[in-house]
């Protein structure tokens, strides 16, 4: 009798292991194709063209104040349309504070590396951007919570530097190269133009089963021909607004 009771409890074991292990396997695949699923969105941007931060500040935020950013990787690549004198100078397009607040938004980027973390960072001094307000950008360190330790020595020490060259060998990449920013990619499709209908390109990219409500709420059609017409605004290399 002492035996039949040993032999069940062992498969009783046995069984409650297998189908842990079971269930795992399963959760790890679930998590997996989640991972794999999500789109790639991707923005090239400067920190003080006006186009820029009205993008990130009044669009882009939409990631975030809906359940997309639940189907969407999002990358920040502040760099723009800086440019590299022969004597290794950057030629920011709107001028020296700009070369430094993009080297910040660089620092945010890496330092915490959480994009719902260092967007609310980028957002803040963005919005204060559009209030003509950018020099008071460190403000965005207690209205975001953060310790601004870290990124100032990111600054001080030349990593902000190395990280915004890197972004600007990533620009320079580009195929088709980026004619203007804000500079938009959904799954390394350019938008072009049509950079604000990001969000029903992002829509129709997503292969998952796991539809986000803001895909559900009637999001704009892609239309061609609007795309070939249109005038966006936004900073070119040529105009310098």
């Amino acid at each position: 009798m002492g035996s039949q009771k040993q032999v069940c409890g062992f498969i009783l074991t046995w069984f409650l292991i297998i189908w842990c292990v079971c269930e795992a396997k399963v959760s790890l695949s679930s998590t997996n194709d989640n991972e794999e699923d999500k789109v790639n969105l991707s923005l090239y941007y400067e920190s003080l063209c006006p186009y820029c931060a009205s993008f990130i500040v009044n669009e882009l935020v939409k990631v975030f104040k809906t359940d997309l950013i639940s189907i969407v990787n999002l990358r920040l690549v502040p760099w723009g349309n800086t440019q590299i004198s022969p004597n290794n100078t950057w030629i920011c397009q709107h001028g020296i504070d700009e070369c430094q607040l993009d080297v910040a938004e660089a620092c945010a980027i890496r330092l915490w590396p959480s994009v719902e973390t260092h967007f609310k960072f980028i957002y803040c001094i963005e919005r204060l951007h559009l209030m003509n307000r950018h020099t008071e950008w460190q403000s965005c360190f207690g209205a975001a919570g953060f310790n601004p330790t870290a990124l100032r020595n990111c600054y001080i020490n030349g990593l902000g530097y190395q990280i915004e060259i890197e972004y600007a060998d990533e620009t320079a990449r580009l195929n088709p190269p980026h004619r203007f920013v804000p500079w938009v990619l959904v799954n390394n499709q350019p938008l072009q133009e049509d950079y604000q209908n990001f969000i029903a390109y992002i829509c129709r990219a997503y292969r998952g089963q796991k539809m986000p409500q803001a895909c559900k709420s009637g999001y704009p059609e892609i239309n061609s021909f609007k795309i070939a017409t249109s005038s966006p605004q936004v900073c070119t290399a040529s105009t310098g607004k």
